[in-house]
């Protein structure tokens, strides 16, 4: 099917070939023009019935209007720069919005998308090695957006793997796991010298997983990561993007191996209607890490219940592990439109919960942004690589289905303009900018990257804020 950018432009130019006003087709639909020029425009992905009632006006089929193809010469290129302005690279440029008006020529139009494309192209040419992991997972994250992040084929083994071990819902025991094991064939061998790069290792000639004797945190994890890797013949991958997917498709089935979805899908309804969503209900009851809840989580709400929904997994230092939307919520990217490693807003749960007494509990926060308002619940999570907060939100219209959504705790973001918190303070800055070098960590995540806020990462504010606490009595302003 043809994106929301394509599809407007064959309405446009149906209606235009006869010769219909904008509102016209809008008395025709029973919808304001406004409405009409915003679907034309491709500003809002459309509603088949919408499309239907669009065909029926218009006198055509409806496939004709999800034909993946441009109408005609000119709108391709309208589609193109469209395309071209909404991207990161363009953002980054710091340039107004080119409105496409008719006066604007095919030449003209031609020209800007070729520098536009010579500049994405520099940028690809000059990336180091990290660079174009971080590029494939853009491109992955927004192929599991396309499809709210679920996986159906995934679901249909997850649920013929647990009928065949006799698992007809609820937790998933240890026990039942090393069932799954014997029931694809292997045999499992807990020891204390695994390679400290691997989580698990499987032998495929002598049918063994090798696990750790003591991995920490939920030891149904590794194992059912190696299992999933099994079922889904992963092998050595050929690239960035065939290891990510990889890596992707064995953390979603295991996840669908330990929260069933037809058993989710009928708690998670029931929460709904009753209007006490939870992720921290969700990982009691089917005894997980909250991670993985809100990872489930993610899978299940767009499909069955309609809430469109985003995901942080955040270092506390602010910088972004994993990210999954498809609720427009906006995360820091970089020009090649990268999440992982970039700096997460300091206004944002996901940093706000770091700073919350409890620790224990989640912690629910509503955030005004410049595209809306968004709910949020975020949870921390320590580990022996330091404390990580987890975090799964909603735009404001579907909080009320949550428990939580009665939070007094509102923030107010103007991320991305860096005034909001990507420079330090004025005041800081005349007294610290020159007279410090901070030596930075190293960047030890594969997907990390250096924030284009600060060539070695450092957060210039947190920096100054320490120097002025520690700052002797008396010392020059």
């Amino acid at each position: 099917m043809a994106d929301a950018l394509t599809i407007g432009k064959r309405i446009r130019s149906l209606r235009t070939e006869r010769g219909m006003t904008l509102d016209a087709l809008g008395t025709a639909i029973g919808r304001a023009a406004s409405q009409v020029s915003v679907l034309e425009n491709g500003r809002r992905e459309p509603r088949l019935r919408d499309l239907q009632s669009v065909a029926a006006a218009l006198n055509v089929d409806l496939e004709l209007l999800l034909e993946d193809s441009a109408p005609d010469r000119r709108s391709e290129l309208e589609i193109a720069l469209e395309r071209a302005q909404r991207g990161p690279l363009y953002s980054s440029l710091g340039l107004p919005a080119l409105p496409v008006r008719k006066s604007l020529s095919d030449e003209a139009i031609e020209t800007i998308l070729g520098l536009h494309n010579e500049l994405e192209r520099l940028h690809r040419e000059r990336a180091a090695t990290p660079e174009e992991a971080r590029r494939a997972n853009a491109e992955l994250r927004r192929q599991m957006r396309s499809q709210n992040n679920y996986f159906p084929e995934l679901e249909r083994q997850a649920y013929e793997l647990l009928a065949a071990v006799g698992h007809d819902g609820g937790p998933l025991s240890q026990r039942t796991a090393s069932d799954l094991a014997t029931h694809l064939g292997f045999t499992l061998h807990y020891v204390t010298d695994l390679p400290d790069s691997t989580r698990s290792i499987s032998d495929h000639a002598n049918k063994r997983i090798y696990l750790p004797a003591s991995a920490g945190g939920d030891p149904r994890g590794a194992l059912l990561r190696a299992l999933a890797a099994q079922v889904l013949g992963a092998h050595e991958p050929k690239d960035y993007r065939d290891f990510l997917l990889q890596r992707v498709e064995t953390n979603y089935l295991a996840a669908a191996l330990m929260i069933p979805e037809k058993d989710a899908v009928g708690f998670l309804t029931r929460a709904r209607d009753a209007r006490e969503l939870s992720v921290e209900d969700l990982r009691d009851a089917y005894a997980v890490t909250y991670e993985t809840a809100g990872h489930r989580f993610t899978n299940l709400a767009t499909q069955h219940l309609g809430i469109p929904v985003h995901f942080l997994k955040t270092h506390e230092t602010g910088t972004i592990l994993k990210a999954y939307e498809n609720d427009d919520a906006q995360f820091p990217a970089d020009v090649l439109g990268a999440v992982e490693g970039q700096l997460v807003c300091r206004e944002w749960s996901a940093r706000q919960v770091f700073s919350v007494a409890d620790r224990f509990s989640a912690y629910h926060q509503y955030t005004d942004k410049p595209n809306g308002t968004y709910w949020c619940s975020s949870s921390i999570q320590s580990t022996s690589r330091g404390n990580y907060s987890v975090s799964v939100g909603t735009p404001f219209a579907h909080a009320r289905w949550f428990r939580g959504r009665d939070t007094p705790y509102r923030r107010n973001s103007a991320c991305p303009n860096p005034e909001c918190c990507r420079r330090p303070p004025a005041a800081l800055t005349a007294r610290w900018a020159g007279n410090t070098y901070p030596s930075p960590r190293l960047q030890s995540s594969l997907l990390a990257a250096v924030p284009s806020e600060s060539f070695t990462g450092v957060d210039s504010t947190e920096v100054f804020e320490f120097l002025e606490r520690h700052a002797p009595e008396g010392a020059e302003d």
